[in-house]
């Protein structure tokens, strides 16, 4: 299946489902976009964080500039009762090699504008799912967010970067997926599997790996197995049956 099917599949779907475009404020600055697919009848909702710098490029209409993993995937949460939202930044979140910006508190208190956002919007379980960079800000939300709020139900992580870690604090329900043959150096299977064996054992935890799908191009990028090629339903599939059954 071709990277074009992916992207023509996720405009056809848009132009008949319900896809809303929301700038969640922040102060007098940018606010944080973010594209909203909505189920029919949800059960839960899903923050979706992607990797690299993070900047999807969200326009006005809903087109979306980037072709992460997470854009090509993004209808298929629907079948599971799961509202999809795709957030945005409107500056550069960094990398592994030029500098991680994740945890600087200005990101991390976009982050929890854009959670109580949707919790009040909705009254929907929130989780929040961070790909690559993005599990970043998952496991840096987690460790500093007040749990007695109780505005986050869970937490998925996948492709986890090899600096991520959780405090044992955190004992929300945490999922991380990982393909068994990633070979990006800066993401190896090791990092999730280190996050959810060091968790202590009475908290709800669980690791996933995937194998099959296609490898094209560079392997960090999101045509690789990193970033799980044409295993999308499954990786979708794993992540809402998580979500579903806490």
């Amino acid at each position: 299946m071709s990277k074009l099917f992916f992207v023509l599949a996720f405009w056809v779907f848009c132009s008949v489902a319900h896809a809303q475009v929301f700038d969640v404020p922040h102060s007098e600055e940018a606010p944080t976009r973010t594209l909203l697919i909505e189920a029919s009848k949800p059960r839960a909702l899903v923050l979706l964080f992607p990797g690299g710098g993070g900047m999807a490029g969200i326009s006005d209409s809903g087109s979306v500039r980037s072709k992460h993993t997470f854009i090509r995937s993004m209808e298929m949460w629907a079948q599971y009762g799961i509202d999809a939202v795709l957030v945005d930044t409107p500056y550069d979140l960094g990398d592994l090699r030029r500098g991680n910006l994740r945890g600087r508190k200005d990101h991390l208190t976009r982050v929890d504008e854009v959670v109580t956002f949707y919790k009040n919007k909705f009254k929907l379980p929130i989780w929040i799912f961070g790909h690559s960079m993005g599990s970043s800000t998952a496991t840096y939300y987690a460790n500093e967010i007040d749990q007695s709020k109780k505005n986050l139900a869970g937490i998925i992580i996948a492709g986890t970067i090899r600096t991520a870690s959780l405090d044992d604090a955190v004992t929300l329900p945490v999922l991380a997926i990982h393909h068994q043959y990633d070979a990006c150096a800066g993401t190896p299977v090791s990092a999730s599997s280190r996050i959810i064996e060091g968790r202590p054992p009475k908290l709800v935890s669980k690791l996933e790996l995937i194998e099959g799908g296609v490898t094209e191009g560079e392997v960090c990028q999101s045509f690789a197995f990193h970033g799980f090629n044409q295993t999308e339903a499954e990786f979708v599939k794993r992540a809402a049956s998580f979500i579903l059954s806490h």
